[in-house]
């Protein structure tokens, strides 16, 4: 999962389309300069509790985005966790939630 967030974070900041999603994501992908900086953080199991948004989804696993895209100051919205689906093809992105930053220390 790691690795493939990878790609999608590099394919998504070069400009590139994914060729991950779910047939039915609902994933706001933003511009390229949204995904730029970013990196794959840590994979967990899909929490409800914690997601309510995308439970209809069905999704079986998130990880966060680590860093901030380039230029960011507060106020700028930003991929902050993707959202996958297990298929019989393997991973696919069924919705990415964003963050807003707050402050910037």
């Amino acid at each position: 999962m790691i690795q493939a967030t990878e790609k999608l974070v590099s394919d998504l900041a070069s400009g590139e389309t994914s060729d991950i999603d779910c047939m039915d994501s609902v994933a706001d992908l933003g511009t390229p300069s949204d995904w730029s900086g970013l990196s794959a953080g840590e994979p967990e199991k899909f929490s409800p509790e914690y997601w309510d948004d995308q439970v209809a989804l069905d999704p079986q696993w998130s990880i966060n985005l680590e860093g901030l895209p380039e230029g960011a100051v507060p106020g700028t919205d930003y991929p902050g966790n993707v959202f996958y689906r297990e298929t019989d093809g393997g991973l696919c992105v069924i919705d990415v939630a964003w963050s807003t930053l707050v402050s910037v220390n």
